[in-house]
């Protein structure tokens, strides 16, 4: 559906960025043979390593970036376990309660891998999941709309922007590696966990997005991601929260899924997440995803496809793969550390248990599971990551110049006009579109709302958390142009007291505009469902269907996130679609 939803131009644009695939490698490779000190630091290191300090190399934890004391504990903690486990990389994220981010400041996290950079031996590679630029996880930096927003567009340019700025706003925070971009063709529409993560479903849509968007992070000065290989778009289930199974035959993996790595490849993307997913065209043994799978990481991956870059895992404390070791107890997780290794992967990403994990590893090539020259071949690719990205001369960055790096009026334009040039009219019965003015009566008091609710416009905002940020620049926006429109919020809990509210509000409307934020989460389960779902939770989708029911002739629905929504309410007469709920 997706993509019929712009003309043809979208092809012409798509056929001008897959023809460039090749200008990433050219500009790595050129950076690689312009500093040839480089190379020769991360072999010269790799030769003085310990054996404990090379398996420490292979192993990323979470920094959680807080406002934080480098004398207190929390620090200590952090570093002290970088020390004793000779860690040499961190995923930087912000800490969650009560099931929303609380997200720290970018100066925060400058100031938090400055100083684990200061007290680790060797240079720390830092990685985020910024699939959205910074504001994903920080106040500050460019926010984006999710990639099937761009995909909506049609426009490379898009995405090697996105690329370009999302790369430049992390090293300024001392971030290098982008756990971007998704390389997941998006083809089955109740997938719970891809869904607008995706640039959209067309293979060769997705391979031409996902080239721009590595090329721009190069340029930016960092490393991209391709994930999750071998692709995870044409799943139910969330892996998460359980198996992820891809039942596609091999010559449709070829169609479909591979495509868009090949073109990652091409286009000299840095690394490679591979995904916990089952693929029995590929890897026979049911109890083997792919993330352990030598067929998979190694066969197919490296030898067939050519891929020479950092192998990573997906996140191993998921639940699509710690139930095949049952659990994160100690001993699971150096099993499964030690079954990726094996499969082919370079990096260890967040084990269940840290300490059970590294000392598996050290076990394993100690009693001869694994070679020493095994994990040598792996530190060896992380060492000269570290290097390119000229961590060898300077592995700080400058706190004063972060605010600068960050604020910057022509990328927040920009990322206005790529979500302005997403949304999309997808079906419209009726001319509600577009919403007539309401009066502009300006209040002389400052906490005095200037007019009151009406009944010509009444919007309904579907979230699952009122506590969440969903709605507000929607409200704030409407409120300009409409002020005397009556906004209700409606999540699970609420719905139950609400329905009879909104049936009543509606029934005296003159128009309605149904705002329903459902965007793909990890571990979001609806109605106690162990895969996953992309839908609204029962009672907030309740509420939505008796509206429909009673006012679909004066209701408009934009989904602000999910696009299939509509194969839920199939009565829903005007539709329209962000595919993002980015404010």
């Amino acid at each position: 559906m997706v993509s019929k939803m712009r003309n043809t131009l979208r092809l012409f644009l798509i056929l001008l960025a897959i023809a460039r695939p090749t200008l990433a490698n050219e500009v790595a490779a050129a950076a690689a043979d312009s500093d040839p000190t480089g190379a020769r630091w991360a072999d010269r290191t790799l030769r003085q390593m310990s054996l404990e300090e090379k398996v420490g190399q292979l192993f990323m934890v979470w920094a959680k970036v807080e406002s934080m004391n480098p004398t207190g504990p929390g620090y200590a903690t952090l570093r002290d376990a970088m020390l004793q486990y000779h860690l040499g990389s961190f995923g930087i994220t912000s800490p969650v309660e009560g099931g929303l981010l609380i997200k720290a400041s970018p100066l925060d996290a400058a100031a938090l891998t400055n100083q684990l950079q200061r007290d680790s031996p060797l240079p720390l590679l830092f990685a985020a999941d910024f699939e959205r630029g910074l504001p994903m996880r920080f106040h500050g930096g460019t926010g984006f709309p999710h990639a099937m927003a761009i995909g909506a567009t049609g426009n490379a340019d898009y995405a090697y922007q996105f690329g370009r700025i999302s790369a430049a706003e992390a090293r300024a925070i001392g971030v290098h590696w982008n756990f971007y971009p998704d390389a997941d063709v998006n083809s089955n529409p109740g997938n719970p966990i891809i869904n607008t993560r995706a640039f959209g479903e067309d293979p060769a849509e997705v391979s031409a997005l996902v080239t721009a968007f590595i090329r721009g992070v190069h340029d930016g000065g960092g490393m991209a991601t391709a994930k999750h290989f071998p692709g995870h778009g044409d799943t139910s289930t969330d892996s998460h929260l359980a198996l992820s199974r891809v039942d596609a035959t091999r010559p449709r993996l070829n169609q479909v899924e591979l495509p868009p790595f090949r073109a990652a490849i091409a286009a000299g993307v840095d690394a490679v997440m591979v995904g916990h997913l089952l693929v029995p065209s590929l890897e026979p043994d049911p109890n083997r995803v792919a993330t352990i799978s030598y067929n998979i990481t190694t066969r197919l991956l490296q030898q067939e496809l050519g891929f020479q870059g950092i192998v990573v895992t997906d996140a191993m404390d998921m639940n699509g793969l710690t139930r095949i070791f049952g659990g994160n107890t100690p001993q699971s997780s150096a099993r499964a550390a030690v079954q990726a290794l094996k499969a082919g992967a370079d990096l260890i990403l967040i084990p269940g248990d840290l300490d059970g994990a590294y000392n598996g590893v050290l076990a394993a090539v100690k009693s001869g599971q694994l070679s020493e020259d095994r994990i040598d071949q792996s530190v060896a690719k992380i060492l000269r990551a570290k290097a390119a990205l000229g961590l060898h001369r300077n592995r700080f960055v400058d706190l004063n110049a972060v605010t600068s790096a960050l604020e910057r009026p022509e990328n927040a334009a920009l990322a206005q006009k790529i979500a302005d040039d997403a949304v999309t009219l997808v079906r419209q019965s009726a001319p509600l579109l577009p919403l007539p003015l309401g009066s502009q009566t300006a209040s002389r008091f400052a906490y005095h709302s200037a007019v009151a609710a009406a009944n010509h416009l009444l919007v309904l905002v579907f979230t699952d958390d009122l506590r969440s940020e969903n709605g507000r620049a929607l409200e704030r926006e409407v409120r300009v142009r409409v002020p005397d429109a009556r906004i209700l919020y409606i999540d699970d809990a609420l719905a139950p007291v609400l329905a009879p509210q909104v049936l009543e509000a509606a029934a005296n409307a003159e128009r309605i505009v149904a705002a329903v934020y459902v965007v793909p989460s990890a571990g979001r389960a609806v109605a106690g469902g162990a895969a996953g779902s992309p839908a609204l939770a029962y009672g907030t989708s309740a509420v939505l269907a008796d509206l429909l029911a009673a006012a679909a002739a004066k209701t408009v629905v934009v989904s602000l996130g999910n696009p299939y929504l509509i194969a839920q309410y199939p009565t829903i007469r005007t539709y329209v679609c962000t595919f993002s709920n980015a404010p």
